[in-house]
Formats: structure tokens, sequence, C-alpha cells
């Protein structure tokens, strides 16, 4: 397992909210040295903090440099991600793969870059040369494009998984153990008795109807609480018609009405 986070570098990035959202997906997977190149038009921006819904430790650790050699000067391992074959002799690498490699990387005590280009353009030819392999998204020729904080977000659900750290937060809530094959026998010789008293099962058909319906509720994977509840159903159902033969019974014979006017008349 993976405890030395990869460093993400954004070369001259432009829009506030891409640098914001940057730090966000990293927060959301366990990322937290951000490195800007010549950020456009200054930086701190204006609606970064805004940006990263929370992410404000990301930016406050955010470290400035003026070219990227400078950003990856004391890194052991540096990718470039792009869209496009740039026509160097490069390992390519899917993200899956390519942070596998970063995991393994970091366990053996490297640090590791990733350079993420400008918004519009990319990374240029020079500085994808300075990388030691490509990242490259399977994406649709058609539109290979991506904002620049959602491929940031895609490399970082990657390193976490490929890290050892992608655990499940929560499991669906199954409260209640599985049923026992005694307690489920018995609720399907229940369900029988109560659908054979009601004339459910044409004859020729009976013992067709019955295995179909194991079958689906086998594939229920029944709970000790959907057990109690099935059962408790099918009493109230039973009861039901009972039920209903007493009220009518004790039903008051209706009152007499008054003639309208009408009938009077």
């Amino acid at each position: 397992m993976s405890t030395v986070t990869p460093v993400v570098i954004l070369v001259e990035p432009q829009l506030a909210e891409n640098i914001g959202m940057t730090a966000r997906a990293m927060a959301n997977f366990g990322l937290s040295e951000l490195r800007l190149v010549a950020p456009k038009n200054g930086w701190p921006k204006k609606g970064v903090r805004e940006a990263a819904s929370g992410a404000s430790h990301i930016l406050d650790g955010a470290q400035l440099y003026a070219t990227p050699q400078e950003a990856i000067a004391d890194l052991n391992f540096v990718l470039a991600t792009t869209a496009r074959e740039r026509g160097q002799m490069k390992r390519v690498y899917a993200p899956d793969a390519a942070m596998t490699e970063v995991a393994t990387r970091s366990d053996a005590g490297q640090r590791v870059g990733i350079l993420f280009g400008r918004e519009r353009v990319g990374l240029s030819n020079d500085e994808v040369s300075l990388a030691d392999a490509i990242v490259t998204f399977p994406v649709t020729e058609e539109f290979p494009s991506l904002n620049l904080a959602q491929a940031v977000l895609l490399v970082s659900y990657e390193w976490r998984r490929a890290a050892g750290l992608a655990r499940q937060r929560f499991d669906g809530g199954m409260t209640s153990a599985p049923a026992s094959r005694e307690a489920i026998l018995s609720l399907f010789e229940s369900l029988e008795t109560a659908l054979g008293a009601v004339g459910f099962y044409p004859p020729h058909k009976r013992v067709g109807i019955i295995r179909n319906m194991r079958d689906r509720l086998h594939r229920m994977a029944l709970t000790d609480q959907d057990v109690r509840t099935f059962r408790g159903a099918l009493r109230a159902l039973t009861r039901a018609p009972k039920q209903l033969r007493t009220d009518d019974r004790e039903q008051p014979e209706a009152m007499p009405t008054a003639p309208s006017e009408d009938e009077a008349s």
C-alpha cells in the first residue's frame, strides 16, 4: 500500500475554476501536493477557493514555479498527460497502468510527478519531452479533449485504486443475517398453502408455478427480516377473508332516509 502520493503539476493553468476543482479532485482521492507553473493572470485567483469546495488546504500548500523544469527538478519519475500522439519514443500508459507504475515507484521511495497542460492546448512537445512516459485517456476520437480538472480527477481515482486505498465506504446497509434454509423452506410451504387455498394454481401447472416461485425467491437472497416480513404479510392475507366476513355480519342495517320532496308529492 503506497503512502507517498504523486505530485500534481499544472502548467500555465488559466481558469480559477479549474485550479479549484483540481484541488477538490485531489482531496477526494487523497492527493495533497499541488504545483503551479506560471499560472495565467497571477496567483491566487478570484473564485479559486469557492471552486475548491472545502479543499482550501490543497491551495494553501500549492507551490509556484516559473518553468516545468523547475517544478520537476526534485522528482525521480515524471508522467505527461496528453490526448495526442506526439511521435516521441516514450512508453505510453492508460491511466490505470500508469498509476500502478506510480504506486510501485512510490513504494520504493521514489518521488513521482504528473504534468497536466493548459486548458486549450495542453502540453507542448518540449514539455512532453521532459517526462519519462506518457499517460493518455481512452476517450473517443470524435471528442478527445478533457477538462483539466476532469483529467486530474481520473488520474487521482486510478492512483487511489492502484495504491490499495480504494475501499468501499459502505455496503448497502444489510443489517439482518441471511435467512436459514429451514426458514426459507418454511416460508415456501406457507406461501404455497395460502395460494392453494384461494385456488391460485391451475391444476396442470401447479408444480411448474411452485418451482418458478421458489427460483425467484431464492434469487432474492432473503434475510431473516425478509422472511419475517413475508410471513407477517401472509398471516394478514389469510386472516383478511375471515375479517371481511365478520365485518359484513356486524355492519348495521342502513337507516331509512326521509323521502325527498319529489317522492313525497
